[in-house]
């Protein structure tokens, strides 16, 4: 194949997986300012372009969120806030984590004992690094957010290790 068939082949194949995604619905639970749950609602895959992602996107989030990148510890934007609130997805405001169930885990990353509604991220294998690890992205938008690990607090013990640069926090109304 010439250079330009395997350019029209990718860019038909990403085409062809964009609609498919936008296609797909997921159920996402709704949060009010206060951190009440308003109900799960079926919504559409939130898919852009990578350049609309960059033109919305610090180029910080947009490495972390859309190329599964990780901020350097101790570094992220208010990866050590201790306000009372609800983290949100920096790409699609997808509620993901209440700051009740933050804990200081010495990593410098901020870290939860368990996400806001177990269907508004998602897990999956990642063995990027030669070993395996479960990644946790958004939802709606799949937004990359970070790992989780099993040496968290109770009452789960896991820890959910996120990159700050892909929340939004928002203090509880």
């Amino acid at each position: 194949m010439t250079r330009r068939q395997l350019l029209v082949t990718a860019t038909l194949s990403t085409l062809f997986t964009r609609s498919s995604t936008a296609a797909t619905t997921v159920s996402v639970a709704e949060f009010s300012p206060a951190g009440q749950v308003l109900g799960v609602k079926p919504l559409p895959k939130l898919v852009r372009s990578d350049e609309e992602w960059r033109r919305l996107l610090s180029p910080l989030a947009y490495e972390v969120t859309r190329h599964a990148g990780t901020e350097r510890a101790f570094t992220g934007p208010g990866w050590d806030n201790h306000a009372d609130g609800l983290y949100r997805c920096i790409c699609c405001g997808t509620a993901l984590f209440d700051s009740h169930t933050k804990f200081d885990s010495g990593t410098g990353w901020p870290s939860f004992y368990r996400p806001i509604a177990a269907n508004n991220v998602r897990e999956t294998r990642d063995t990027s690094l030669f070993e395996a690890r479960t990644a946790v992205s958004c939802s709606l938008c799949d937004a990359h957010l970070g790992h989780v690990f099993s040496d968290g607090p109770r009452p789960t013990g896991l820890r959910y290790c996120m990159n700050a640069a892909a929340l939004k926090f928002v203090p509880r109304a």
